[in-house]
């Protein structure tokens, strides 16, 4: 079992930034991909960046959604277990909760969220 807290989450106005936080309980010694998804009130949730942990000869492979790109930054500290969120040129339609995710597959899948964070951006 793997738990994730998020933390960074608040009330921002438009063009400000933010960075979000989410450690994991424990570290896990396998490849492994974390990521932010977003939920805004009425819509589904949607991915907005993922990070993969990298292996011995390869480094960490990056994914972000076309409407983030180039404003937000994902990033990861494997040995804190810990996966940030830079964002910035925060927009009103970027206010959502927003939730961390660690898959992995070994032998089964494995997947796990975090309780979301809030984030609001007002114009």
């Amino acid at each position: 079992q793997v738990q994730l807290v998020e933390s960074g989450g608040g009330l921002v106005q438009a063009g400000g930034s933010l960075r979000l936080s989410c450690a994991a309980s424990r570290s896990i010694f396998t490849l492994n991909t974390m990521g932010w998804y977003r939920q805004a009130p009425g819509k589904q949730r949607e991915l907005v960046a993922t990070i993969t942990s990298g292996g011995i000869t390869s480094g960490s492979s990056i994914n972000y959604a076309d409407s983030v790109k180039g404003r937000f930054a994902i990033s990861r500290d494997n040995a804190k277990k810990t996966v940030y969120l830079q964002m910035d040129s925060l927009k009103p339609e970027d206010t959502a909760v927003y939730y961390c995710n660690l898959r992995w597959s070994l032998g089964q899948h494995y997947d796990y969220w975090g309780q979301g964070t809030q984030v609001t951006v007002s114009s």
